[in-house]
């Protein structure tokens, strides 16, 4: 009775063509809408206007950018993770580099009265509706 083994070449082929998949798929790029993951943030209303509010710990308020265009915002920066001189790495779970997230909201915005704070590794915006974006009340004569 013949045994068989398999092909350890059949593994290392599904494995490259996992790895490919991962490599091609963007799946840590910037999306316009909602898909990027850093930094993380919560959007709510507030009456009419919307309110931003991202965790940006360990970012300087120097590194940060922010852009408002229509009913899309933009987010992006730099992440900087400083060690000593003469260091070795044993481990590394704190990521840096540049980030850059948009995200689209139902609202027009009005770029002009927007106002950004940045305290305690918080993000906070605020965001007034366009005057042109909200629904005027017409009175029935």
């Amino acid at each position: 009775m013949a045994m068989l083994f398999p092909d350890p070449f059949d593994a290392l082929l599904s494995f490259q063509q996992v790895l490919d998949t991962y490599r091609t798929s963007n799946w840590l790029g910037a999306s316009p809408s909602a898909s990027g993951t850093y930094p993380p943030l919560n959007v709510f209303r507030k009456g009419d206007d919307l309110v931003v509010i991202a965790e940006v710990p360990g970012i300087r308020k120097e590194d940060l950018q922010v852009q408002v265009k229509g009913n899309t915002i933009r987010i992006a920066g730099t992440k900087a993770v400083q060690y000593g001189d003469n260091t070795a790495v044993h481990r590394r779970e704190r990521l840096a580099g540049n980030f850059d997230r948009a995200i689209s909201v139902p609202v027009e915005i009005d770029a002009d009265k927007v106002q950004a704070e940045c305290r305690d590794g918080m993000l906070a915006l605020f965001l007034p509706r366009a005057e042109r974006d909200k629904p005027k009340s017409i009175p029935v004569g």
